[in-house]
């Protein structure tokens, strides 16, 4: 007997968004909560700013959903719920250009520090990786971030960042080279993770 397929993840995100667009407020939920990590994930990678992940991510899908009565599912709606969340994230640093920031204190830097949580699994390894990533050049680290953190097949990268997919696989070859090489000389007993990284 032969089972039919069942829908990969990105044809439900994508059935459930043209639903959502039609007015289903089930489909909606599900939409957002299918997208919601992937969305959050790539705008801390983006915005180099943890903190701020979530306010971007929320921006993320007020903007999404007043649009989506126009998201015809030509593209998969991760896809285009990602462009979305980049250009919030570009949106963002404009607005943080154009105005500055007032502190009331001397040494922020020094209270920002102590404020984030320390002691955690993996917390050390986590922002090792963000720091190796922050080394790369903006095109390597965005392709790295959107194939390897994110997942998006390498097609959907490519038409995200408006080049090649034979130009994503590059960039995502060389990012890797380049933290496996970062990850080596950091600490000469890392083959481990290194390898983690090359996989």
């Amino acid at each position: 007997m032969i089972t039919p397929a069942l829908p990969s993840r990105d044809e439900s995100t994508t059935a459930w968004a043209l639903a959502a667009g039609g007015g289903d407020p089930e489909a909606t939920d599900r939409f957002v909560r299918s997208l919601h990590r992937d969305v959050v994930r790539y705008v801390a990678h983006l915005s180099a700013d943890p903190q701020a992940a979530d306010d971007l991510a929320q921006d993320t899908f007020l903007r999404a959903l007043g649009s989506l009565h126009r998201f015809e599912g030509r593209s998969s709606a991760r896809a285009w719920l990602l462009s979305i969340a980049r250009r919030a994230v570009i949106d963002s640093h404009r607005y943080a250009a154009a105005r500055p920031r007032l502190c009331d204190t001397d040494d922020w830097a020094l209270l920002a520090e102590r404020a984030q949580p320390t002691g955690l699994p993996g917390f050390d390894d986590g922002i090792a990786l963000l720091d190796l990533l922050d080394t790369l050049p903006e095109e390597r680290r965005e392709a790295f971030v959107l194939t390897q953190l994110v997942g998006l097949p390498y097609a959907e990268a490519a038409e995200m960042s408006d080049c090649p997919v034979g130009t994503v696989r590059s960039r995502v070859a060389r990012a890797r080279a380049t933290l496996v090489e970062l990850l080596m000389e950091a600490e000469p007993g890392t083959e481990v993770a290194a390898d983690a990284v090359a996989a």
